[in-house]
């Protein structure tokens, strides 16, 4: 019997530790493509080869662009340390907390910016800057759970987007390809982080 390597961006045992297949109750329309089954206490699991795919194809699209050219978005708390560890090692622009109005749509504001990518860790508590992004014809990725919406989402990556665990392992994951693609690192370097660093305990 051949030993056939996952193929995966990490150990798959990294993914399960960080729970970033667990769901919710709840399930859009949507989302129930990425369920890989519903556990007996209610809550669904999700696909983790199609969680894979689809953060691959996020950084894919990530490193068409300039690390200035991107923007971050993430309201809840889980994400903030992930976020400022990511903007630290890569430059891409992050906010964290609330989302200013109009930093995207008013050129009068000193703090107008024009990123030409947007992230939004969930698109729910983020749905401002999901507007904004929406507006102006901004392509835009999304962490979503199963109980999310995909409305005007041009990438969808499932995940439990709740969890600091399984937020910070994707943002590990995202600075270390984003940065091999862009050539920040060799290809077969690893990034001068942990996991642990992209977490709150």
């Amino acid at each position: 019997m051949s030993e056939e390597p996952e193929n995966l961006l990490i150990d798959s045992k990294e993914y399960l530790k960080s729970g970033i297949h667990i769901g919710t109750k709840f399930k859009t329309k949507y989302m129930a493509n990425f369920i890989y089954k519903t556990r007996p206490d209610g809550l669904s699991v999700l696909n983790l080869k199609k969680i894979d795919e689809r953060i691959a194809l996020a950084i894919n699209m990530m490193s068409n662009y300039a690390p200035e050219d991107i923007l971050v978005i993430c309201r809840r708390e889980n994400g903030w340390k992930a976020l400022k560890k990511l903007h630290k090692l890569t430059g891409i622009k992050v906010i964290t907390g609330r989302y200013p109005p109009g930093i995207l749509t008013n050129p009068k504001l000193e703090t107008f910016i024009e990123p030409k990518l947007m992230f939004v860790c969930d698109p729910w508590p983020d749905k401002n800057a999901v507007e904004d992004a929406f507006k102006i014809g901004m392509p835009l990725i999304a962490l979503c759970d199963t109980n999310n919406q995909s409305n005007n989402l041009d990438l969808v990556v499932p995940c439990n987007n709740k969890g600091k665990k399984s937020v910070g392992l994707l943002f590990y994951l995202v600075a270390r390809d984003y940065m091999r693609k862009r050539g920040m690192l060799k290809s077969d370097e690893e990034l001068p982080a942990q996991i642990e660093d992209f977490v709150d305990e």
